[in-house]
Formats: structure tokens, sequence, C-alpha cells
């Protein structure tokens, strides 16, 4: 893995904030891991941004040189080795037109954090606003999916490497996704279901919540309720992860004439496992058709 490189994080908003504390803390003097990168430049819309994210880092102890630019993504990119591209999907169009950002991003590795856009699209619309000898420069373009308990480290990032994607790069970039959680590469035909699993924390949040109300209309305090909830949630998590099946899972706690089993019976008669699948289906229907628009 390559060092004392430059890393541009373009649209510094809250996943890109999230991937820069990873790297911070993990460069800090209390871990001090080692790092590819020796500075890092993020890139915010407006002054204002800029302002509120240098004043949340300006007690960082990563020995990182961190820089931010308001408005000037050509800037960003051209001070850059590696750039991470973060905006809105609807938004793609208009910040790859900028003038001078994709020639700055030409030559370069650049990691897409945007969903519902392919490599393919993305190389298609930085070449096509590319000028002169920047279109003979081979741009690697890379696509990563994290969720949103990033900000708290743990997040399950989706990755989809680029054929053209050297062995250093590929590290890199598992280095940097794996400093906010862990990390998955996929293929691309499975990329926009793996990005709608990562997703997935907010339609189990909505059975959470449910959950939630059930003991609160049972005189549980909400708080109270939670706290256990989330412990339940680790522990299925752990043991999933040692290889259970969730079916043996619910097997081996549901007692003859028991409660858990009454339980089971009322999600199973209102079709919550239809309705969970038919979320991943709908949601991985939804970013396709926005690949064809």
């Amino acid at each position: 893995m390559e060092s004392n490189l430059t890393l541009a994080i373009i649209g510094c908003g809250n996943m890109g904030s999230a991937i820069l504390s990873g790297i911070l803390d993990a460069t800090s003097t209390t871990h001090n891991k080692e790092s590819p990168f020796t500075r890092i430049v993020a890139c915010t819309k407006s002054q204002a941004s800029a302002d509120k994210l240098e004043s949340r880092y300006a007690r960082h102890s990563s020995q990182i040189q961190l820089d931010f630019v308001a408005g000037d993504n050509a800037t960003a990119a051209a001070q850059a080795d590696v750039v991470i591209l973060g905006c809105k999907p609807y938004l793609v169009d208009a910040v790859l037109a900028e003038k001078g950002l994709c020639d700055a991003m030409a030559g370069k590795l650049i990691v897409s954090i945007i969903a519902g856009k392919t490599i393919g699209v993305l190389v298609e619309g930085i070449a096509k606003n590319q000028s002169g000898s920047a279109t003979e420069s081979t741009t690697v373009v890379a696509r990563a999916i994290p969720n949103v308990a990033a900000s708290v480290r743990e997040s399950m990032t989706v990755i989809e490497l680029p054929e053209a994607a050297s062995q250093s790069q590929v590290k890199m970039i598992e280095w940097m996704f794996s400093q906010i959680g862990m990390v998955k590469v996929i293929g691309g035909e499975l990329f926009d279901c793996g990005s709608m699993l990562m997703a997935s924390l907010a339609t189990v949040s909505v059975a959470v919540d449910g959950i939630l109300d059930g003991c609160v209309a049972e005189g549980m305090r909400r708080a109270d309720a939670s706290e256990m909830t989330a412990q339940c949630l680790l522990g299925l998590a752990k043991m999933l992860k040692d290889g259970h099946h969730p079916a043996v899972l619910r097997e081996s706690i549901s007692s003859p004439r028991g409660c858990t089993m009454q339980g089971l019976l009322a999600v199973e008669r209102a079709g919550v496992r239809t309705a969970f699948a038919d979320s991943i289906i709908a949601g991985t229907g939804h970013l396709k058709r926005l690949q064809e628009e």
C-alpha cells in the first residue's frame, strides 16, 4: 500500500464526515495506525459547512494534516492522489460538470459513495467532462456504500472494484473503509442489492420501534426497553456472524405453548417476513431504475 498520499473528500457531509472521523481516530496518538494518507482535504459546498467541520475537528490528535475547502471541488481534487466522491445521486451530473473537476481527477483513484450510479456511468461522466490530454490518463473508479453505523465505527461497507484497480489501490480502499467497520467486496451485478441491504438498518428500525411501543404499552419505560433491545440485537448479530441460521435460532427459543411462539405467530400473521423481503426487492428495483434515467 502506498503512503504519504493526499485524500480529498468531495461532499464531506454526514457519510464523508464519518469516514473522515474514522481515519482520524485510527491515526490518533491513542491508536496510531499506519495510514496511506498524510493529508486530507475536506470539501464542502458552503463556507459555513467548512467552518463547522473545522471547528469540529480543531482538536483532533491525528498526525494527518487536515484542510477545508468550500465551494471549490476542482482545487481539492487537484491537490489529491485519491478522491472520495460523495453527493446526492441527482446532483452527480452537475458536480461532474463543474469547471476543472474532471480534469483534476484524471489518472487518479476515485471512490464513489453515491448510491445508484454505476462505475460505468461515473467513468463516462468523468470522461465527458475532461478536456485535452486529461482524457489520455486512466482514471480508476471504484464504488463503496457504507451504512449509517459508520458514525459509531460499526458499518458494513459493500465495495465494487474495477478490473483496472491495482493491488495497492484495493488495499487502500479496504483500509479506508475498515476504519468505520467491516468491508465486503461484491460484484457489480449484486451491488444494488448490497446497497439496499446497507440501507436495511432503516427498515429494521421500524421493527425495533414497534417492539419498543409494545413494551411501553405493557408498562415499561422506553429508555429501559431500548437498552435491553439494543443488547438483544447485539447478541443476535454476534450469533449470526458465528454462522447460526435465523430459523434455527427461532426454533431453539420457541418452547411448546410458550410466549415466543405466540409472538412469532403474531408477526407471521401480519406478513412481516414478506414485507421485509419486499423492502429489499423494492429498493433494489428503484436503484436499477435510477441507472436507466
